[in-house]
């Protein structure tokens, strides 16, 4: 990473593949992350599992509260994975990370934004924040794009030891409130086999014109639509990629 070599962008996905597999994680996808640059993925955010199911399908960053760059081992991995870390408490740090992810989008790093700001029970999508989304509007004033990218996605955990986990058992794989990390995790990797759907909504090209809280309520209710598909199972299978 010191040396800016271009296997500090592969290192991290092969870490999460291994870890994915350790887990017994089987993700599902439903689409593909789109290919165009730059590009801000929104998604909705359940658990610290988040990290690892996201992480072992490409190469990717996100933007994560400070608190997280101060958790063992995982605060750890965030930092080899280049997190943007913006702190929540202090309004004038958004524009600081704003400018952070316009830089690395406009070197054509795909980053994603947890756009609930906090993680749900996993039964449910919190409403997006709009602040961070105007970020893809910065990128644009960075590189030589005229026009970024946005692109939904859904995260949803459906089945638990190939049994469909239901509203109560989610609460097995959700990461919320004030849960203990290390007792969370222990659960979760002694129990394993899950499964997790990944629906890869529509990508949104963004101009400078464009309203970000209009365009932040539509990213929320495509995320919102996805997710209630794939809890209620009607995902088609046409298109979906399974791995392991």
């Amino acid at each position: 990473m010191k040396l800016g070599w271009p296997v500090q962008r592969k290192f991290p996905l092969l870490w999460h593949k291994a870890a994915s597999r350790l887990i017994g994680l089987r993700v599902h996808q439903h689409g593909q992350m789109a290919s165009e640059r730059p590009l801000l993925v929104t998604a909705n955010h359940c658990s610290w599992l988040d990290i690892v199911v996201l992480g072992c399908t490409k190469p990717l960053s996100f933007i994560a509260k400070s608190e997280v760059a101060g958790w063992p081992i995982f605060g750890l991995f965030a930092k080899l994975q280049r997190t943007v870390f913006v702190n929540r408490q202090r309004r004038s740090d958004t524009g600081r990370v704003a400018q952070e992810v316009a830089k690395r989008m406009a070197q054509g790093d795909a980053m994603v934004l947890f756009a609930e700001g906090t993680s749900s029970n996993g039964n449910e999508v919190l409403p997006f924040r709009s602040a961070l989304v105007g970020a893809v509007h910065h990128a644009m004033n960075v590189g030589d794009e005229e026009v970024a990218y946005v692109q939904p996605l859904s995260i949803a955990y459906t089945r638990l030891q190939g049994m469909p986990m239901g509203r109560f058992w989610r609460a097995h794989v959700a990461w919320y409130g004030d849960m203990e990390l290390a007792g969370h995790l222990w659960s979760v990797i002694k129990e394993g086999g899950l499964d997790v759907d990944l629906t890869w909504g529509t990508p949104v090209p963004i101009e400078k014109a464009t309203n970000r809280k209009r365009l932040t309520r539509d990213l929320e209710e495509q995320v919102r639509g996805m997710t209630i598909e794939a809890l209620q199972g009607n995902l088609p299978k046409q298109q979906e990629q399974v791995q392991a």
